[in-house]
Order: structure tokens, then sequence, then C-alpha cells
């Protein structure tokens, strides 16, 4: 393994941020190369936990020549982020200088194939010349995780529609419980950038099967344990094995979750508060749920006749997430249920801002 740290400027002199990079070597040009990245949202931690544990299996393939493809390993890709603290707590959502969510407006190859990367010594805040530098990292990869995690969640993939079922061995891999498939995404993020340069790359009838680009939801804010983080990492571990990165012959292909879900994004019902107050679930994530179940009560006058406000399920589905703080305002995103059918509320790109 080879560690290198690049130095991306801040927007003020004496300011740097410092971006360190993990490089094991494969033994064979042509075998797949991956790249992994976590917490590009920077408190998201679960992603950091598992690369922790994963780095010394990688370590260890590389030592016993079993690492056919290279791999690159960014455990904590947004040091700007991570900077970002206000009064004892941390915003690492979105960037404090553009108010932009860090997982968003990547560079994109245009039409003619030419991708306006911000270099080192562009004249942009430290966030736009970072997506840059993260992005150019990972284009050359046939396998690119992206690891994130939800507020309260199940498991579950983002999957550009093109690259599904080929990676359905990563659901399987990861024990997710549901795949969202995307067709746009027009907001710009690090997945969907990476499949831009992927069709680019692989030309209008190209063959990209053989590619991955994903954002990985691993569960909750909260759920970051050892335990967690080392079944992760054996999950992504077996990943590698299954796309021939690294070999190992006691690795086999899992079998998916028995009530395992790969739906189109526009199936995701967004449940939102109808105004604010105290959250009070009768779901947790994983469940299933019927079509005017009781998802939450939504305590608006606590204690009085009528206080209370009931959300129900639109329609059937699996409880994917739900909100990790309790208090919220009218209009916040209160629960993901995936339905069995289109929502009446979706529209095309991301699902949260």
């Amino acid at each position: 393994m080879q560690t290198r740290i690049e130095t991306i400027a801040g927007e003020t002199p004496g300011l740097d941020y410092h971006l360190v990079i993990h490089e094991f070597a494969g033994r064979s040009e042509s075998a797949a190369s991956a790249y992994l990245q976590a917490a590009l949202h920077a408190g998201e931690r679960p992603g950091v936990a598992a690369l922790h544990y994963l780095m010394p299996m990688l370590a260890k393939a590389e030592e016993e020549g079993r690492l056919a493809g290279r791999v690159t390993v960014v455990p904590q890709a947004n040091p700007v982020g991570m900077a970002q603290h206000l009064m004892g707590d941390h915003f690492g959502r979105f960037s404090l200088a553009t108010r932009t969510n860090f997982n968003r407006d990547f560079p994109v190859p245009d039409e003619a194939g030419v991708t306006p990367w911000e270099g080192p010594e562009a004249p942009v805040f430290a966030e736009r010349r970072l997506k840059s530098r993260l992005l150019e990292i990972a284009v050359d990869h046939a396998l690119v995780l992206d690891l994130h995690c939800d507020d309260e969640s199940a498991q579950y993939l983002y999957i550009p529609d093109a690259l599904w079922p080929a990676l359905a061995d990563l659901a399987a891999c990861l024990s997710c419980r549901a795949v969202l498939r995307w067709t746009g995404m027009p907001e710009r993020a690090f997945e969907e950038a990476i499949y831009a340069h992927i069709r680019h790359q692989a030309g209008p009838d190209g063959d990209i099967s053989h590619r991955c680009t994903t954002t990985v939801e691993l569960r909750g804010q909260g759920d970051v344990d050892p335990d967690l983080a080392m079944a992760d990492a054996r999950g992504i571990y077996a990943f590698l094995v299954l796309r021939g990165v690294i070999e190992d012959e006691t690795v086999s292909a899992p079998a998916p979750v028995a009530d395992f879900v790969s739906v189109p994004i526009t199936h995701v019902e967004m449940m939102q508060a109808p105004d604010g107050g105290t959250l009070l679930y009768h779901v947790r994530p994983g469940d299933r749920v019927k079509a005017g179940d009781l998802v939450a009560e939504l305590l608006v006058r606590p204690g009085e006749p009528d206080g209370a406000i009931e959300l129900r399920a639109p329609q059937d589905g699996l409880v994917l997430t739900r909100r990790m703080r309790r208090f919220v305002r009218r209009g916040d995103d209160v629960a993901k249920i995936v339905g069995v059918t289109r929502s009446a509320t979706a529209k095309d790109g991301t699902l949260e801002d």
C-alpha cells in the first residue's frame, strides 16, 4: 500500500485541506480496478468504519499476490466538510461556502466529451476543486463505490437502471433490502457523473455491464460499530472477489436477502410532515406496511384533543428510512417507503436536497 496526501488550497491565505489517498497495487493491468470512497457527506461515518476494516484485507491480498486489480481507497473524501463545525454542531452535507450539497454539481462531459475540470489553481471555492479531483481519480476505475448512509435506514443502493441486474451481486454481498434504479439525475451527483463518463467512454452501443457506479447507503448515521463495519467490509471484499479484483477461493456468491426489492426510484414515497411538531414513529426501517397503515404520529399540540396528526402509508411497501431527529418542521421529509407502484408525487432526480 502506498499513501499520498494531496493538498486542496483553501479560500484564504494559510488555509489548506488534506486529502488522504491509499493505493493498493494490482499485479495485472487487465484485471478490473476499484475506487472506494466514504464520507463525501462528511458527517456520514459508517463507510469510514467499513473501509477501516477493509484496508487490512486489501493489504493482505496485496502482500500475498492475490490482488489482481489495483484499488484506490479514499476513506474520508471530504476534508472541507469535515472542518465545518459551528457552536458544537457539525455540518457535513452542504458547503457553507457555496450552500451546495457536497454530492451535487460534479463535472460531467459535454456532447463533445469535454469535461470542465477545475484544477488546483482554478479561482473557485475549495469544494468545487475537491469535486473535480475526486472525480478525476475515480473515473479510470471499472468499479466505483461511493459509501454513504441515511438518517435511520435499512441497507440499500442507488444504481443506474442500465447497470441492473448486473449489480445484483453487489446488492447480495451487502445484504441490501432494496435497490433504487434511476435513469436521470440532473443534479449531477458523484454517481451520476461517473456514469456519464462510463457512457462516454463506452460509446452509444458499448457494453457497460462489467462496470459499476453506485451510491451505497450503509444503514443510518448512528449505525457505526465494529460488528456492522466488519460485516460491510466483508461484503465489499466479497464483491471485489466476485468481480476479479481479488483472488480468494474461500469467498462464494451470497444469495440476496429473502424480501429484497428492486424498483425504479419513482416508486419511492417521500412522506412529509404536514405541520411542525414531535414525531412518534409506529414503524421501523425494514418493516412492511399496507396502504393506510399508521407510520407515525405528529404531535402538533401535545395533550390537546386532536393535537396529533396521523401519517399513514400511501401504498403498500417497504419502510426504507425514517428521520433521525424527532422534531420537524412543516414540509420536512419524515420517511421513505418503497412502494409497489409509482408514487403519485414522483419526480425526476434525487429524492432529497
